[in-house]
């Protein structure tokens, strides 16, 4: 059965004690504009105290981009998806000494300079704030510590020999910790590297060949950090439990292949798989799914999640981007154009098939849980409130990411908690009475006249977010009640995006909609 939720959990909740005692959060800067950005991404370690005295690190990062990727699925090389490219290696293998200065340098003057990202195209969406979350984002510069006490362990890992030995150790890790990223390398005596996937806070994320099963791999690279190292063990502990209590991956979560240390880096060996599907929707200029898509994805994420949260876990981090794609494969069909345009093309998926990754983030119910949590276009009003959070802040997560699939562009665009909640009162309707006044306690800046939200501030609330705001569209103007297949989409989604978390549906039940007893025919877009 699923697990019983409290009204309002206890902030911070510890297995054997009260609620923690929390500094604040450093404050978010800047806002969003509907044209592409130049981004700064920043990072705070907040110390939260619990009461038996311990402190632990919260990393909050602020306004961090999405990720800066080659998708596979444009990246051609002599007529082949790089995810289907045949392994070409170098003879002979580049030496680590003749290739770590340039991969250092490049690595210390950009985050992810090894690949280039495709053409930036506009998305009416802002860069996303993560708190103590292992996605996949460019590195944060700055106020991390060095690497190089953690390079004495070169001496003893598994290098191809050099040809400068007599020099001394070469490093392995550039300043902040991250692995150098050499073409054809080998890790741990059996994967050879291929290319980088992507590079985020946590790490990196490659592909390689392994060399005993002669299969393409994805290897995440922790830092040389030790606050990462112990979180990515906490990953490998979750990934184990999965893996243990689904076998044959009926559930479609990333099943962890194997895991070692090199050179004191975590490495987290799973399958390959394609790309995210926020990628999908920027590559195809975010135009919405189809609906038959839509439901299929909304079938197996809830699945996905119904499975952790049968397993006492909560994921905290749901989005499009910790979505992949099994198979990139698409076809193209020709659409409408808008406002008499002429007609374009449009990508469609050959198979919605999904898998969820990501589980850095993932909390155990009965275990410690850090004050804010999830990517900021994705958090649930309770977790912006302080009223602490549990299973049903991933439905609430699930609701914005269908609403997301089906108009193309994310549900909130913003990055300030009070406007989040303006907007979430323009999609959802003003807040029930008990969960505002449960909010004012917690947040008494946020309301006025005892629990009414105070929006818009006088003299300090900008024209612009007033604009913004305004702008927001009501969730049932955002899915029109055209026929019964959007009436019943409507009415799913709306369970999920409800204020009280005590009155959300939960995943489980989400699963027994009669939206899913709805057959939606193959549209042609």
């Amino acid at each position: 059965m699923q697990p019983q939720v409290l009204p309002y959990p206890p902030l911070n909740r510890l297995p054997n004690g009260p609620s923690a005692a929390v500094q604040p959060n450093a404050p978010v800067t800047g806002r969003k504009r509907k044209r592409p950005h130049q981004y700064t991404v920043s990072y705070s370690e907040v110390q939260e105290v619990d009461s038996a005295g311990r402190v632990r690190d919260v990393i909050v990062i602020e306004d961090t981009p999405p990720p800066s990727t080659v998708s596979p699925a444009t990246t051609h090389t002599q007529l082949y998806s790089a995810s289907l490219q045949p392994p070409m290696y170098s003879d002979p293998i580049q030496t680590r000494s003749r290739a770590a200065a340039a991969a250092q340098a490049l690595s210390a003057s950009a985050s992810s300079t090894t690949t280039a990202a495709p053409p930036t195209k506009k998305r009416k969406r802002d860069p996303v704030d993560v708190a103590g979350t292992a996605g996949k984002r460019p590195a944060v510069n700055g106020h991390l510590q060095s690497a190089a006490s953690v390079n004495k362990s070169w001496a003893s890992g598994s290098a191809a020999a050099t040809d400068d030995a007599s020099k001394g150790p070469v490093p392995c890790d550039d300043k902040e910790g991250h692995y150098i990223i050499v073409p054809d390398d080998m890790i741990a005596r059996r994967y050879r590297t291929v290319r980088l996937l992507g590079q985020g806070t946590f790490g990196k994320v490659i592909e390689a060949l392994d060399t005993d099963t002669n299969q393409r791999v994805a290897i995440k690279i922790i830092r040389a950090i030790p606050k990462y190292r112990d979180a990515s063990k906490i990953e490998v502990r979750v990934l184990q439990k999965l893996k243990e209590r689904d076998p044959t991956n009926k559930h479609k979560c990333i099943h962890l292949l194997h895991w070692f240390d090199h050179r004191n880096h975590i490495c987290l060996v799973s399958e390959l798989l394609g790309m995210c599907v926020y990628d999908f929707l920027k590559e195809n200029e975010f135009a919405p799914f189809p609906r038959h898509h839509i439901q299929s994805f909304a079938r197996q994420l809830l699945g996905s999640v119904a499975f952790l949260h049968e397993l006492h876990l909560i994921h905290t981090d749901l989005k499009p981007e910790n979505i992949l794609l099994v198979n990139n494969g698409y076809k193209y069909v020709n659409v409408p154009g808008k406002r008499n345009a002429p007609p374009r093309l449009k990508k469609i998926l050959d198979s919605t098939d999904i898998r969820l990754i990501d589980f850095g983030s993932a909390t155990f119910e009965e275990e410690y849980h850090s004050s804010v949590v999830s990517t900021r276009h994705y958090r649930a009003p309770e977790i912006i409130l302080g009223l602490g959070w549990s299973y049903p802040c991933d439905a609430f997560s699930l609701g914005c990411i269908l609403v997301e699939f089906f108009t193309g562009v994310a549900l909130f665009q913003t990055h300030d908690n009070l406007e989040h909640l303006a907007m979430m009162e323009q999609v959802m309707g003003k807040m029930p009475e008990r969960f505002a006044r449960a909010g004012a306690r917690a947040k008494p800046e946020f309301f006025k006249e005892g629990s009414k939200l105070d929006w818009p501030k006088t003299k300090i609330t900008s024209r612009q977010s007033r604009k913004e705001v305004r702008a927001t569209k009501s969730l049932m103007e955002l899915i029109p009640q055209t026929d019964g297949i959007n009436k019943q989409f409507y009415d799913l989604v709306k369970r999920l995006l409800t204020f009280d978390p005590a009155q959300r549906i939960t995943v489980k039940d989400a699963l027994m909609h009669p939206y899913f007893s709805v057959r939606i025919a193959d549209e042609p877009y």
